[in-house]
């Protein structure tokens, strides 16, 4: 029988010690924080990180056995998301070196950025013939840089290539968060508004 308790006793202890939960998903959140980093790259406006403050947090029965590396717990793939090789970094410095050129057309209200990561043109009676030739050159480059961009995204990261449109939905995300009041933004349901 002692045999017995003993055996139950250190399969107990090894259940606790290895019961650890993996979480394996589409990289959504590092995606969004990579896209949020790249449109204020772009745009040049500063970064307002959010600190998470777990301090003061209920302790479960588990968390005294945790701090001694016993017990069940929570193991999180750490997901980095490259965006830094040399193709993106080329495609980042194109669009920031273009947005001067495309910032007074999102002013007049010329162009807005769409619900899926591109630019589109809105309004442009207000243009003259030159201005107008212009938006749709800048537009069109910058639309050719943002596919390649999350074209690319997708290949570094070894992404299947039917999580492009999710990619760009993320990117989408980012684009009209960040834009400025009064620009023009498509909404989820296809509906054109000002960003208040």
């Amino acid at each position: 029988m002692p045999k017995c308790v003993r055996r139950l006793t250190i399969a107990l202890a090894f259940v606790l010690a290895a019961c650890v939960t993996v979480n394996i998903y589409f990289p959504a959140a590092a995606i969004q924080k990579a896209a949020d980093q790249i449109v204020e790259d772009v745009r040049g406006t500063p970064s307002k990180e959010k600190q998470d403050n777990k301090e003061g947090a209920q302790d479960s029965f588990f968390d005294g056995f945790r701090r001694l590396g016993i017990g069940p717990s929570n193991a999180y793939a750490e997901i980095n998301i490259e965006v830094s090789t040399p193709a993106i970094r080329n495609l980042r410095q194109a669009m920031k070196n273009r947005f001067p050129g495309l910032k007074p057309f999102y002013d007049k209200g010329s162009i807005g950025e769409n619900n899926v990561g591109l630019l589109q043109i809105r309004d442009t009676a207000a243009l003259n013939l030159k201005e107008k030739a212009d938006v749709a050159r800048l537009v069109d480059q910058e639309n050719q840089d943002r596919r390649s961009l999350y074209s690319e995204i997708v290949k570094a990261n070894n992404l299947k290539p039917e999580s492009l449109p999710q990619v760009q939905k993320l990117f989408a995300n980012s684009w009209r968060s960040k834009s400025q009041p009064n620009w023009w933004i498509q909404n989820d349901s296809n509906a054109w508004e000002r960003k208040k």
